[in-house]
């Protein structure tokens, strides 16, 4: 009765014996193949990285003369069409960049894949021509105190309320009759006349919304569109 178990048992064990002896043997015999092999995947990654850090040496000047040209803005179409090579090899590309400098990446339907890429002299321009924040105008004290039973007027209050708007207006047109002498009107100067800071002009700029939106705050309801290569905003003219 206890033969049986044991001859069981060492069948099960000579299965099991026979794949790894056949497996010692086999790399007993081609170590030296395998090592070979291996050795050869290595040096060919190293190759493959040596090759793309001796490419990116030659891209890196095109890189930052696009950088300076359009502001830290750029998609893989930009570099690709710069460079004359594939549009998968300039993402690869930009996507090192974006990590290394810590850059913003922005995905659009119209634009597709935009990489910001947010210089000293950039940043430094748009704080320049940011407009500071506009302080509310001091109340005046009055010297006689008001009597606590009578309610508080607001008639001295509409009329500051109410000018301000018509100041801005006829302010917007001075200066749109004098800074169109040249045709177009810079990032800060649109900005003071739609009223808004000019990071905000700097943001929507290349939106397609921004001809109508500009519309929208011009107190003569022209629409603006801005121009990449003179980098100045020019009226729409009306059709019709």
């Amino acid at each position: 009765m206890s033969e049986k178990p044991i001859e069981d048992n060492g069948k099960a064990f000579l299965v099991l014996l026979l794949p790894i002896s056949f497996l010692i043997i086999f790399l007993v015999a081609t170590w030296r193949i395998l090592l070979a092999v291996i050795l050869l995947v290595i040096a060919f990654k190293l190759w493959q990285e040596y090759q793309w850090q001796q490419w990116t040496h030659r891209v890196n000047p095109i890189f930052h003369q696009l950088v300076r040209e359009n502001q830290g803005r750029l998609t893989p179409m930009d570099l690709a069409i710069r460079g004359n090579f594939p549009g998968t090899t300039a993402k690869r590309y930009l996507d090192t960049k974006a990590s290394e400098f810590g850059a913003s990446i922005v995905n659009s339907e119209e634009a597709g894949q935009s990489y910001y890429f947010i210089t000293a002299s950039i940043l430094g321009n748009i704080l320049d021509s940011s407009e500071p924040v506009k302080e509310l105008p001091a109340q005046p004290v009055t010297k006689t105190a008001r009597s606590l039973l009578a309610p508080p007027t607001t008639q001295e209050e509409e009329p500051e309320t109410e000018s301000l708007p018509q100041q801005t207006h006829e302010e917007a047109k001075l200066s749109l009759e004098k800074q169109l002498v040249f045709g177009s009107l810079i990032q800060s100067e649109l900005a003071k006349r739609l009223n808004v800071y000019s990071s905000t002009v700097y943001k929507r700029r290349n939106d397609p919304e921004f001809p109508e939106w500009s519309r929208s705050r011009d107190p003569d309801g022209i629409a603006w569109s801005y121009s990449e290569k003179a980098k100045e905003f020019f009226p729409l003219e009306e059709e019709g």
